[in-house]
């Protein structure tokens, strides 16, 4: 029986329909990640949307990326950030948005929305 362990690997399959704009939402109200100033868990919702171009993310490579932070601390901001940035190489996506809502910590929550738009080919 294998078991499934967190991974960095973002897996893609080919859009079903690239000649048009539709929007993906992945709901992940789980993410954990460690404080990198006391080592205590945070805690965060995230919600990636994207409007995919070529490919698409796999669901579950997804789910086993998001779980690889468990055990790495960084600040909330560049958790977001490095969470786009893997998304963007992964499937090149027309548009992509990352909202992150961390859960209370010392009294406040924090949010942290990052967002790729895919450069129109500049003609000639």
């Amino acid at each position: 029986m294998a078991t499934t362990q967190p991974s960095k690997k973002l897996d893609t399959f080919p859009n079903p329909a690239p000649v048009r704009d539709y929007e993906i939402l992945f709901d992940c109200p789980e993410f954990t990640c460690l404080c990198p100033l006391t080592g205590q868990p945070d805690f965060a919702h995230f919600k990636i949307t994207y409007t995919p171009d070529q490919k698409c993310i796999e669901l579950k490579s997804l789910k086993l990326y998001l779980w690889s932070f468990r055990n790495e601390g960084a600040f909330h901001e560049k958790v977001t950030n490095d969470v786009l940035d893997a998304l963007v190489k992964a499937c090149d996506p027309r548009k992509m948005t990352v909202h992150a809502h961390w859960w209370v910590r010392g009294g406040i929550t924090t949010d942290v929305t990052v967002t790729h738009e895919k450069k129109a080919k500049k003609k000639g």
